[in-house]
């Protein structure tokens, strides 16, 4: 364990310390350095118990070192006590000469509580400019001989001219300018250089333009297909196709029941055939007797009506038969799930499509709009082949937003294929839609920045 050094020591060891001490400012790369050399390694010079540099900065100013500490903590209470009182010994008759801290009676207890009693203060002037602007107090359990405090002033003045130094830019002219500002970016830190090199490429990389995009669920669906509907009321005997199945015009493709139908048309021409034999007896009889002329207009209308029922049962009967109205592909869902289900007028059962003439159906939600105008680029990602993107193009845009199979609000987006090398309808996939460039940063920022504007209502 190191002994601790004499309280006086020999002359040549204090002459020796000195010249050591001024090396150590000489060295210092920054101010927060020189103030540690300041606080802890004047004890070769001069041993003490503690120091203090105080700095004047407005107010009471600032503890900038203590000795022991790396950092001091502006706040604590013992810190803030100690800066007034070294403010108050600057702004008196005391301050711009070495001398002895003036210790007021009202803070004397306190002194003695916490710090030594011989406390020796030698003012700095580290601005270069007036009066001292700052401190560096001394404390130690023994007085301080007279001999050694025009050391601790000639130590002082060296720390005052190694601050200086330190804070002012060496250059004399405007010339030099550009190869100060070089030198001193030199002397940064690697890290702080790294720090300012990746800033300015991140910045550099945010003012790049990029293509407005947005991803939305998409499904191949037909162009133009027909509607294959329910042409009355029934129920739905039996589907005579299967899904995607191809079919010619004319072909079968659904039967109602017309079980009920049949029996209304047997039931109607009957009436009919009773309708007839009715007139043919009146005409008969209408020959021998006046009275019997005068009802046949009745009779011919009774049996008009019983050929109208007919003619129209036989129309019904035969349209529970439905049929393609042109060659294509049926879309519809399982047979088993229509068989035995009633059905109203009009209700769509089927679709029959041309599979050449296919376009992309696209659901784009609220959240993601972005404007899109016609002919907008488009790029459909298979799910049964997403590797190999199929180019389209924006037909038209949904004018408003409707809820979706989710519940979800989104824009119907129409678009034509280029070519369709391997889609057919049905596939489902995702669709990436370009729209008009912008910055890479209003891109990454724009639905925070569409948030913040529902919050501030601007």
């Amino acid at each position: 364990m190191n002994a601790r050094p004499p309280l006086n020591p020999p002359r040549e060891v204090q002459l020796a310390a000195l010249l050591q001490l001024e090396q150590l400012a000489r060295a210092c790369a920054s101010s927060e350095e020189l103030a540690f050399v300041m606080v802890n390694e004047t004890h070769a010079l001069a041993p003490y118990r503690q120091a203090v540099l105080w700095q004047r900065d407005g107010g009471d100013g600032r503890i900038a070192a203590l000795s022991g500490l790396a950092v001091p903590d502006a706040n604590a209470p013992f810190n803030v006590w100690l800066r007034r009182l070294l403010a108050r010994h600057a702004a008196g008759s005391h301050g711009g000469n070495a001398s002895s801290l003036f210790i007021p009676d009202t803070e004397r207890a306190m002194w003695q509580e916490h710090l030594p009693p011989h406390a020796w203060c030698l003012p700095l002037n580290l601005s270069g400019r007036g009066p001292a602007d700052a401190l560096l107090v001394l404390l130690r359990d023994v007085p301080w001989p007279a001999h050694l405090t025009p050391l601790l002033a000639m130590a002082a003045d060296a720390y005052g001219h190694a601050w200086r130094a330190l804070a002012q830019p060496r250059s004399g002219s405007n010339v030099n300018t550009g190869k100060t500002v070089l030198a001193r970016l030199r002397t940064l830190g690697r890290e702080r250089r790294w720090r300012l090199i990746a800033g300015a490429a991140l910045l550099l990389l945010l003012c790049l333009p990029v293509r407005q995009s947005v991803l939305a669920p998409a499904e191949v669906v037909a162009h133009a297909p027909v509607t294959v509907r329910a042409p009355l009321q029934g129920v739905v005997d039996r589907i005579a196709v299967q899904p995607n199945q191809a079919v010619e015009k004319g072909q079968l493709l659904v039967e109602l029941d017309a079980r009920e139908l049949a029996a209304r048309l047997e039931s109607s021409r009957q009436a009919l055939a009773v309708a007839e034999a009715e007139l043919r007896q009146g005409q008969q009889q209408a020959l021998f007797d006046e009275r019997s002329r005068s009802g046949l207009g009745m009779l011919n209308g009774k049996r008009e009506q019983a050929a109208g029922d007919v003619d129209y049962l036989e129309q019904a009967l035969a349209r529970t038969r439905v049929h393609a109205e042109r060659a294509g592909t049926v879309i519809f869902d399982d047979p088993a799930e229509w068989t035995g289900k009633p059905v109203a007028l009009g209700e769509r059962i089927m679709l029959v499509a041309d599979p050449a003439t296919i376009e992309l159906d696209i659901q784009l939600p609220v959240a993601d709009a972005i404007a899109l105008a016609a002919g907008s680029q488009v790029q459909l990602f298979l799910n049964t082949a997403p590797t190999t993107p199929l180019a389209a193009s924006v037909q038209r845009v949904g004018y408003r937003a409707s809820a979706g199979a989710d519940g979800a609000l989104a824009y119907r987006v129409r678009a034509r294929f280029s070519e369709a090398n391997g889609a057919r309808i049905g596939l489902k996939g995702t669709a990436k839609l370009y729209g008009e460039r912008t910055l890479l940063v209003v891109y990454l920022l724009r639905r925070p920045l569409a948030a913040l504007r529902v919050w501030v209502g601007l």
